[in-house]
C-alpha cells in the first residue's frame, strides 16, 4: 500500500468513471464532488438540500468538470421503491457506476443518554448505516458490472471511542465498520469491487462546526487536508484493497 495520505492523482485519474458522492451539498461531500469532477470524473450529488446541491453543481461547472447529475434525497426518509428507481436513474442516463462515496452524515446533537429520544437514534441509523447499507446492495448490479468499483465510507473517531453524551451518534457510526468488514468479507469473491471506511478526524468542515462550536477554526486541518486519500480510495490506486478501516492524520499528511 503506498502512502494514501500523500497520494497525487494523475490528471484524468478518473477520466470515464461515474461517482456517486451522497452528502455532496456542502462540507466534505462537496469538495470531494468538485475534486472527482476535475479529475475527469461524472460525479451524481446525492443530498436533502436543492440549494446546496446546486451550489456544489455550479461549482462543478466552474471549473470545467463533466455534467454532473444532482439528485435530491433524504437518507434519513428514503425507501426500498426510490433506491430502486435511483438504480433505474443511473442506468438510463450513465448505463454504469464506478464508485460510490458515502460521505452523507447523521447527528443531531450532544446530549445525555437520558434525554436522547427514539426518533434521533431511528433517524441517525438511518442516515449513517442503514440507508448507505440500501443504497450500495440497489446499486450494486451497476457496481458488479464495473471494471474496478470502489465504495468509500466516511467514518467519525467517536465510533472507536465510546464517550459521554456521544449516544446514538457514535453507535451508529460504529455499526458503519461492522456493515462495510462485513461487505468486504461478503464480496471477496469479486475482486473487481472493494469497499473501505476512511475516519477523517478533526478537519474543517460543517459537522465539526457544530459539534465544537468554540473550538478556533484555523486550528484545524483545512477540508481539502483530506482529498488526496479520498481520491486514493476511489481510483484505481487502491484496486484489490477492501476491507480496510483507515484513521486519517492531517499532521501526517503534512509531513
Amino acid at each position: 500500500m503506498e502512502n494514501w495520505q500523500h497520494y497525487q492523482a494523475p490528471a484524468g485519474a478518473m477520466q470515464d468513471r461515474v461517482i456517486m458522492v451522497t452528502g455532496a451539498g456542502q462540507g466534505i461531500g462537496a469538495m470531494a464532488a468538485v475534486e472527482l469532477a476535475k479529475l475527469g470524473a461524472t460525479v451524481i450529488l446525492v443530498g436533502r438540500n436543492e440549494k446546496k446541491l446546486s451550489r456544489t453543481y455550479d461549482a462543478i461547472e466552474s471549473v470545467g468538470g463533466p455534467q454532473p447529475a444532482a439528485i435530491p434525497m433524504d437518507l434519513a426518509k428514503v425507501g426500498e421503491a426510490e433506491l430502486a428507481q435511483l438504480g433505474l436513474l443511473i442506468q438510463k442516463e450513465f448505463g454504469r457506476l464506478d464508485g460510490i462515496l458515502h460521505a452523507a452524515n447523521g447527528f443531531s446533537h450532544l446530549s445525555p443518554l437520558n434525554i436522547q429520544k427514539l426518533d434521533e437514534w431511528v433517524d441517525m441509523f438511518r442516515v449513517n448505516v442503514a440507508a448507505p447499507f440500501a443504497m450500495t446492495r440497489a446499486l450494486m448490479p451497476l457496481l458488479s458490472k464495473a471494471p474496478d468499483a470502489a465504495v468509500l465510507v466516511l467514518g467519525e473517531s467517536h465510533a472507536f471511542e465510546a464517550k459521554a453524551y456521544w449516544g446514538g451518534f457514535s453507535v451508529s457510526k460504529a455499526g458503519q465498520q461492522n456493515w462495510v468488514q462485513i461487505a468486504a468479507s461478503e464480496w471477496d469473491k469479486q475482486p473487481q469491487l472493494r469497499i473501505n471506511l476512511l475516519v477523517p478526524g478533526p478537519i474543517q468542515s460543517p459537522f465539526r462546526l457544530a459539534t465544537h462550536p468554540a473550538e478556533p477554526k484555523e486550528s484545524l486541518p483545512e477540508t481539502s487536508a483530506i482529498m488526496p486519500a479520498i481520491m486514493y480510495w476511489l481510483g484505481e490506486a487502491s484496486r484489490g484493497q477492501s476491507g480496510q478501516t483507515l484513521h486519517f492524520a492531517a499532521s501526517q499528511a503534512d509531513q
